[in-house]
């Protein structure tokens, strides 16, 4: 039986400036043990429209996105850590992670520099062999993670955009579940991802999948809406 069920509520850390150095120290260490990390952002929506003719349903979806992840930014990122039997680390499991947003509204707390949480996710967090992404309706969510990671708006064309994806997450599994109640936020989000993938993994899959059988990353159809 696995560890993650829908009883289980692993701790949530708050990662603001103040404390991204140290909470960041503690990723690196988890997620050498802990190699299945469920992510889920919270950002403002969808505000923009493409306004030229496209082609297709699919490259209309994909400029969406592009024009939204382009003039919009993240408010927050949750990453929860877990390894193959799906067991949570002792202690935080979830980080909530909450960036510089708007400086007229943001109260009490200072939030983080993309940038700099881009220069401490590619250093011992992004490629680390053996890391799979859990995800939910994930496409804003990587898109957004892309432009930090890149420090530029997303590519014109779809193709270009799904190279950059495999670059920095080489295995990612939607779980692509019908959305029921509302939303919360990114740390309780990616927490619920990660306790779905795992319980859906048990179910259906005997505690086992086939990465290369399963893995829809080459299929665009099955990670864009």
């Amino acid at each position: 039986m696995l560890a993650a069920t829908v009883a289980h509520s692993p701790r949530i850390c708050e990662v603001w400036a103040c404390n991204l150095d140290e909470e960041m120290k503690k990723i690196r260490q988890v997620i050498r043990k802990y190699h299945y990390v469920a992510m889920d952002t919270e950002f403002p929506g969808v505000v923009a429209r493409p306004i030229r003719e496209l082609r297709s349903n699919p490259d209309y979806q994909y400029q969406l996105l592009r024009c939204n992840v382009d003039f919009l930014k993240i408010i927050q990122l949750g990453l929860t850590f877990m390894n193959e039997q799906g067991e949570y680390p002792p202690g935080t499991s979830t980080w909530q992670l909450n960036f510089k947003f708007n400086l007229m509204e943001d109260m009490h707390e200072e939030g983080i520099e993309t940038q700099y949480f881009a220069e401490l996710m590619t250093s011992g967090v992004l490629l680390c062999e053996g890391v799979k992404w859990l995800s939910f309706h994930s496409s804003y969510d990587f898109g957004y993670l892309i432009k930090i990671l890149t420090n530029s708006n997303l590519p014109e064309e779809e193709l270009d955009f799904f190279e950059i994806l495999r670059l920095f997450f080489p295995v990612i599994y939607a779980v692509e579940l019908e959305r029921i109640g509302p939303q919360h936020q990114a740390g309780s989000d990616s927490s619920l991802t990660g306790m779905a993938f795992s319980k859906m993994r048990e179910m259906f899959f005997q505690d086992h999948m086939d990465d290369a059988k399963y893995f829809p990353l080459n299929k665009q159809k099955c990670f864009l809406p």
